[in-house]
């Protein structure tokens, strides 16, 4: 490592935790209708749907709207991706695609996964780019920003009989956070050289008399809210590696901080809205803390290179090269790969198949350990506060106190709950990864063989049922087994997490606000952030050490005892 590697990751948080304060006091003004600068248009939204915005909600009303316009909206990108070929802007003629590649497709980009298992610039169109996949970012990154600041009410007052309007929220957050930003960050992309066009792909004619077809499209949009809304699905199979989607080192920067803020800026929102900003800056705290380490330690590893050519003499200067942009360089490739994993975004800068055993294993624990650090958009501060739950549940039991948090009473049906929705992605991930590797069709898809062959298909399972969408490059992912498996693990993997946490929001909603005592365990200061991070490894992380130990870790050891695979 360098010193100015370690510099480049120290800016990176920087500026990503200088801009999440303002921000997350905008979101919280957005979350409490304080913001009405495009008020004509909301209403007139408003108006064609069909909303009655000053409707209150249940959790379970809240849980509905979610579910059904999410139902809604798979279906209608199904349809926009098997019906592409005959619909407009698509210069290429690109066919419909096949059944099972669809429905994986409209699961990922519906859950905000956006996980792909086809090559993006010669199987999707550029009007089903622009109005299907793109517009599905908007709204997947919206529908979780939704049920967080459902959540963020929960703990605003004492019986509290709704947790706000879904349609509500879900407009507000696309109209007054979403789109502008992605504007704004798009018109900079394209004056860095990202295309932004829905004309035919460009033929080039090379200097010894060939021809090269380069594909172009509607991309510096796509890409913008592709960060900005922790999605990950890039417009070019190389993802944010290609010069397209990120033209530069300062765009590679920008991207990273893009897809970093908003994870960052929630729980300050959250410390605004229950009017204890300390109570954000914790939760903050714990993630920066835990992302910080996963950055210098995947740089660590990637610095440190590949034991083989060391020991041969060959190594090449600064690390293991292989997979990384030269562009970039090793600190900011690992970095951008860290922060894409460390948040449900999934998109990489560097192909992580290549990485060092122990730099590969990073991004997937990250995964692991529920997406977090800082998680996706809204995603990450529900499942953090889950983890909150667990903390004072667990501090509760040390004392013999009835756990509390910020004044509510956290009781066996809490507790149950949360337990719901973490096992459900642990047997989702463990599972489907456990059997893939036991059929043939599972086996044939792995591009390795040995541990580093089952870390590609444990990294699959995690990725998609954390809803995080990257891949470790060497899994060939369209077959049946894959296509229905994975998608039905990213549905299961967002909704069946999203309701328990509405469960639990609706419950802490309506208990009384309890104030503060002299038993009260403080939720604020160094021994809680520590005690969040202690729960957030044991109970996110450390139930795949086994599977862990079985892949990444043995083959870094083999690795280093001469064997690859």
């Amino acid at each position: 490592m360098t010193i100015q590697g370690l510099l480049y990751i120290a800016l990176v948080f920087a500026l990503v935790l200088g801009a999440a304060f303002p921000l997350g006091c905008y979101l919280a003004a957005i979350f409490e209708g304080r913001v009405t600068w495009l008020r004509p248009v909301e209403v007139g939204i408003y108006r064609l749907a069909g909303v009655d915005e000053t409707r209150a909600m249940r959790w379970q009303d809240y849980a509905i709207a979610l579910l059904l316009l999410s139902v809604i909206h798979f279906f209608l990108l199904y349809a926009i991706l098997r019906l592409q070929y005959y619909l407009p802007m698509n210069p290429q003629h690109i066919t419909g695609m096949a059944p099972r590649l669809a429905f994986n497709t409209a699961a990922s980009f519906a859950t905000n996964t956006n996980w792909q298992a086809y090559v993006p610039e010669a199987q999707i169109s550029n009007g089903a780019q622009m109005f299907g996949l793109a517009v599905h970012m908007f709204l997947s990154a919206a529908a979780g920003i939704a049920v967080a600041a459902a959540v963020m009410r929960a703990f605003t007052g004492s019986g509290l009989k709704s947790i706000g309007n879904f349609y509500t929220d879900l407009t507000r957050i696309t109209l007054y956070a979403l789109l502008p930003v992605t504007i704004i960050a798009a018109t900079l992309l394209v004056l860095a050289g990202s295309p932004q066009t829905f004309g035919p792909f460009i033929t080039a004619h090379t200097l010894d008399g060939g021809s090269q077809t380069i594909a172009v499209g509607p991309v510096a949009f796509q890409e913008a809210i592709k960060e900005f809304g922790t999605n990950g699905g890039g417009f070019f199979n190389a993802n944010s590696a290609h010069p397209f989607e990120n033209p530069n080192a300062w765009t590679n920067l920008f991207e990273n901080f893009l897809l970093l803020v908003i994870g960052f800026a929630m729980p300050i929102a959250f410390g605004h809205m229950v009017k204890d900003k300390a109570q954000g800056r914790a939760l903050m705290a714990a993630m920066a803390i835990a992302l910080a380490l996963g950055c210098v330690g995947a740089y660590a590893a990637e610095a440190a290179g590949n034991p083989l050519h060391i020991a041969a003499g060959v190594a090449a200067q600064g690390g293991n090269w292989e997979g990384k942009e030269i562009r970039f360089g090793i600190p900011a490739s690992t970095t951008f790969n860290v922060s894409a994993t460390g948040t449900s975004t999934g998109a990489v800068d560097s192909f992580t198949d290549s990485y060092t055993p122990l730099g590969g294993a990073v991004p997937l624990f990250l995964m692991q350990l529920g997406e977090v650090t800082p998680g996706g958009a809204g995603s990450g501060f529900y499942t953090i506060i889950v983890f909150a739950l667990f903390s004072v549940f667990v501090a509760g039991l040390m004392v013999g106190r009835t756990p509390e948090y910020l004044g509510k009473k956290v009781q066996a049906k809490e507790v149950k709950l949360a337990m719901l929705g973490v096992l459900i992605l642990t047997l989702f991930i463990l599972a489907g990864a456990g059997f893939s590797l036991v059929t043939a069709s599972g086996v044939a898809s792995l591009g390795n063989a040995g541990p580093h062959g089952l870390t590609e298909m444990l990294y699959a399972w995690t990725s998609g049922t954390e809803n995080n969408g990257s891949a470790f490059a060497g899994l060939s992912a369209d077959t049946p087994l894959l296509d229905y498996g994975l998608g039905a693990a990213m549905l299961f993997g967002r909704f069946a997490f999203m309701v328990p946490v509405l469960a639990i929001a609706g419950s802490l909603a309506a208990k009384p606000k309890l104030p503060e005592s002299a038993g009260t365990f403080p939720t604020t200061g160094p021994l809680f952030v520590g005690l969040l991070i202690g729960v957030i490894v044991i109970l996110g992380g450390l139930q795949f050490m086994p599977a862990d130990t079985l892949g990444p870790l043995a083959a870094h050891f083999l690795l280093h005892a001469g064997k690859t695979f």
